[in-house]
C-alpha cells in the first residue's frame, strides 16, 4: 500500500505517479545495500520524502550515505532541536584546509537541512521548532566557519591585539529573520561585520593593521558560506545592510558603527536594526583569542552602543513620517508587481504583518522596554500588554502569520529555492495540500484569502488608510529614490511612469543610472540626517521635471 493513501485527499494521482518516478530514479542509481538497513516504515517515510520535494531527492541522489543515515541512526524522528554547535565542532576538528572546509560544511548544511525538510514535510514539525531548527543551524556554520577561518588567518598574519593589548575577535551581526531566529527554509543572511578596536597583529614577522586582517578574514567567510562549489553553497551572504552599504567597508571598528548610525543612521537602518543579533561564539576559543567573558562583554557593549540609535526615549514624530513614506512604498510595490500570489509581498502578506509590529516597536519600543525584543510572536502579546493593539488583533496576525511562515516554508523545501509565490503547476499543488492535509486547491485558495485579507484590514486599520494626498505621493517618483530595486525593476518602473506622462525624449536605462550613480555618491558622503532630510526634499522638486 502506498503510504500516500494514509491521509484523506481526493485526489493523489499525481504524487502516486511521482513517488513511482522518484523512488525508480533513486533505486536505478544505488546500490539495494545503500537502503536496505531501513525499516519498512523509514522506507515509507523515505520513499513520501522524496515525492514531496525535489531537494530531498536531488540531496539523496548527491549524497545518499548522508540521507539515509538519518533514518538509519533515527536522527529524523528526534523531536529535540540537534545540538548543531557540537555536532560542527567534532566536523571541523581535524579540518586541514578552506577547500576542506567548504566541502564539509556543505554535506553539512545538505545533510540537515534535508532532515528539517523531511520534519517539515513528512512529519509535520510544528512551525516554531521549523524556524528554531533553521536559525540555530545557521548559527552554527557561521560560527563554526567563522572559528576555524580565525585560527587559519592568526596563523598566517599573527593575532589582532588592541593599542592596550587586548586580543580581537570578528562579531557577526545577523539581521533580518535570522536576527529574530525566525530564519525561513532557503533564505538569504544578511550580515554585518564589526571587531571591538584599531590595533594590529602581533606574533608573525609583519604585522598587519586589524582593519586588513578582519576584511581578510571577513571575505574568507563570505566566500565559506556564498561560494558555490560542487558541492552547492551553504547560503547566500548580503552585506548591503552594512553602513555605507556596498560602497561602505567590509569591517568596522565598534566607535566607527557608533559613529555611522549617530551621524549617518537612516530611519529605514533604524528599521533593519531592530532585529539585529550579534551571533554568539559556539566554540571555545584559543589562548589568542577573547575569552568566553570577554566576547561576551563586547557583545553588551555593542547592543549597548546601538540601542539608542534603534529605541528613543521619545515619540520622533519625524519617523512617523518615515514609516508612512515606506508604508507608502510597500502599497505602491503591491501595485506595481501586481502581487496576487506572493504570499510575502501581497496584499495582506507576511511583509505586513511584520511592517505592523515594527512599526510599534520603533515608536513606542523606547519606553516600553518589552517591546525590544527581535522575535515577532514574542513581540505581538507585549503589544496588547502595553495597549498598542487589541487582543482580537493579535489573534488575527497571529494565526496568519503562522500560516503564512508555514506555507512559504513548504514551498521553499520544495525545491530549495527562495520563493514565496504560488505554485502554478498541479504537481506542486497538490504537494503543497498534501502537506497542509487539505483536500482542494479552491479550500485552500479561501483559507489563504482568509488570512491575508484580515492581514490587509488590521494593516490599513492600524497604520493608516492612504487619503488621496498620500496616494499622489505614493505615485510621486521619490519612491524610486527610496527603494532597494535592482537595476531591472527601476528602469521597467521608469519606463512604465515615462509612457504615462508622455515623457518619450528621456530614455529610461538613462534615467536610472544616473540617479543611481547619484545616490551611491551620495550614500559615501557624511551629510547627517538633517542633510538627507533636505537631500529627500530637493528629490521631490528634482523629480518635479518628469511631471
Amino acid at each position: 500500500m502506498s503510504i500516500l493513501t494514509l491521509l484523506p485527499h481526493h485526489d493523489n494521482n499525481l504524487l502516486e505517479q511521482q513517488q513511482q518516478k522518484s523512488w525508480q530514479q533513486f533505486s536505478q542509481r544505488q546500490h539495494p545495500k545503500s537502503y536496505q538497513a531501513l525499516t519498512s516504515q523509514q522506507l515509507k517515510h523515505f520513499k513520501l520524502a522524496i515525492t514531496l520535494s525535489d531537494f530531498i531527492l536531488t540531496s539523496a541522489l548527491q549524497a545518499p550515505e548522508l540521507v539515509i543515515e538519518l533514518f538509519v541512526s533515527k536522527s529524523v524522528y528526534q523531536e529535540q532541536t540537534p545540538e548543531y554547535a557540537c555536532l560542527i565542532q567534532a566536523l571541523l576538528e581535524n579540518c586541514q584546509s578552506e577547500e576542506q572546509l567548504h566541502r564539509l560544511l556543505r554535506r553539512f548544511r545538505l545533510q540537515q537541512m534535508v532532515n528539517i525538510a523531511i520534519a517539515d514535510l513528512v512529519l509535520n514539525i510544528p512551525l516554531e521548532y521549523s524556524l528554531e531548527r533553521l536559525s540555530l543551524l545557521a548559527d552554527a556554520l557561521i560560527q563554526g566557519s567563522l572559528h576555524w577561518l580565525t585560527e587559519f588567518c592568526q596563523d598566517k598574519w599573527g593575532t589582532p591585539m588592541s593599542k592596550s593589548g587586548e586580543p580581537q575577535s570578528l562579531l557577526v551581526y545577523g539581521m533580518g529573520k535570522l536576527g529574530g531566529k525566525e530564519l525561513n527554509f532557503s533564505s538569504d543572511i544578511d550580515l554585518i561585520f564589526v571587531y571591538p578596536h584599531s590595533g594590529e597583529t602581533q606574533g608573525c614577522r609583519r604585522n598587519l593593521d586589524n582593519q586588513q586582517f578582519f576584511t581578510r578574514l571577513a571575505q574568507k567567510l563570505i566566500a565559506s558560506l556564498h561560494q558555490q562549489t560542487a558541492d552547492g553553497f551553504v547560503y547566500r551572504v548580503d552585506m548591503r545592510l552594512r553602513p555605507f552599504g556596498d560602497s561602505g567597508p567590509l569591517v568596522l571598528t565598534f566607535s566607527a558603527m557608533e559613529d555611522y548610525y549617530q551621524e549617518q543612521g537612516r530611519d529605514w537602518e533604524r528599521y533593519a536594526m531592530l532585529k539585529a543579533r550579534v551571533i554568539p561564539p559556539i566554540l571555545k576559543l584559543s589562548t589568542n583569542e577573547p575569552s568566553i567573558n570577554e566576547e561576551q562583554s563586547y557583545h553588551q557593549q555593542l547592543s549597548t552602543l546601538l540601542k539608542p540609535f534603534v529605541y528613543r526615549r521619545y515619540i520622533d514624530f519625524s519617523v512617523i513620517d518615515s514609516l508612512r513614506k515606506m508604508k507608502s512604498m510597500i502599497s505602491q510595490e503591491v501595485r506595481r508587481k501586481q502581487l496576487v500570489n506572493n504570499i510575502k509581498l501581497g496584499a495582506g502578506g507576511i511583509r505586513e504583518i511584520e511592517f505592523i509590529v515594527q512599526v510599534f516597536q520603533l515608536i513606542r519600543g523606547g519606553r516600553v522596554k518589552e517591546l525590544q525584543q527581535r522575535n515577532l510572536l514574542t513581540v505581538l502579546p507585549e503589544l496588547v500588554t502595553s495597549g498598542e493593539i487589541e487582543e482580537e488583533s493579535k489573534i488575527v496576525l497571529e494565526n496568519a502569520y503562522c500560516f503564512l511562515r508555514r506555507v512559504e516554508n513548504i514551498l521553499q523545501a520544495l525545491a530549495d529555492k527562495q520563493t514565496q509565490t504560488l505554485p502554478d503547476n498541479a504537481l506542486d499543488k497538490q504537494r503543497l495540500l498534501y502537506v497542509l492535509n487539505i483536500d482542494c486547491w479552491d479550500s485552500f485558495m479561501q483559507i489563504l484569502q482568509g488570512h491575508m485579507d484580515g492581514v490587509h484590514e488590521k494593516f490599513e486599520e492600524l497604520i493608516g488608510i492612504e487619503g488621496p494626498n498620500n496616494q499622489a505621493e505614493d505615485q510621486h517618483w521619490s519612491v524610486l529614490w527610496n527603494s532597494r530595486w535592482n537595476n531591472e525593476e527601476s528602469i521597467a518602473w521608469i519606463e512604465q511612469e515615462l509612457v504615462k506622462q508622455n515623457s518619450s525624449e528621456w530614455k529610461s536605462d538613462t534615467v536610472w543610472h544616473l540617479l543611481a550613480d547619484f545616490r551611491d555618491d551620495v550614500g559615501k558622503r557624511s551629510i547627517g540626517s538633517r542633510g538627507r532630510q533636505v537631500l529627500d526634499k530637493l528629490i521631490q522638486d528634482l523629480f518635479a521635471i518628469f511631471n
